[in-house]
């Protein structure tokens, strides 16, 4: 059974920073790429970013870039999500997913997903 459970969230203000984790279990990590997407109250899931299994390539949503920072380790079956200089735009609910797939961007494309992990951004 496959299982993504994340971790990290929070509230912080703006300009702040946080770190997500999810951790897989149920799976072998090192062949799947993983993935973050968050939803926003009242809007759709959104593609934040996602890295492939060997943790060379990686893309991010433009409104991130140079801000969030994905990663992972192998050795802790973990996923990271770095996030500085946040904005209370980036609040939302923040989900990881994983497929064996490399370059998906779409979240209709994952088959595995966490439960999710809140933040806020306050002004």
């Amino acid at each position: 059974q496959v299982q993504l459970v994340e971790s990290g969230g929070g509230l912080v203000q703006a300009g702040g920073s946080l770190r997500l984790s999810c951790t897989a279990s149920g799976l072998t990590f090192s062949l799947y790429a993983m993935a973050w997407f968050r939803q926003a109250p009242g809007k759709e899931r959104a593609f934040v970013s996602r890295i492939v299994w060997s943790g060379g390539s990686t893309y991010y949503l433009d409104s991130v870039k140079g801000r969030f920072t994905i990663s992972r380790d192998k050795a802790k079956n973990t996923v990271y999500l770095q996030m500085n200089s946040l904005k209370p735009e980036d609040t939302a609910v923040y989900y990881c997913a994983a497929d064996p797939r490399p370059f998906l961007t779409g979240q209709g494309q994952y088959d595995y997903w966490g439960q999710g992990t809140q933040v806020t951004v306050s002004s």
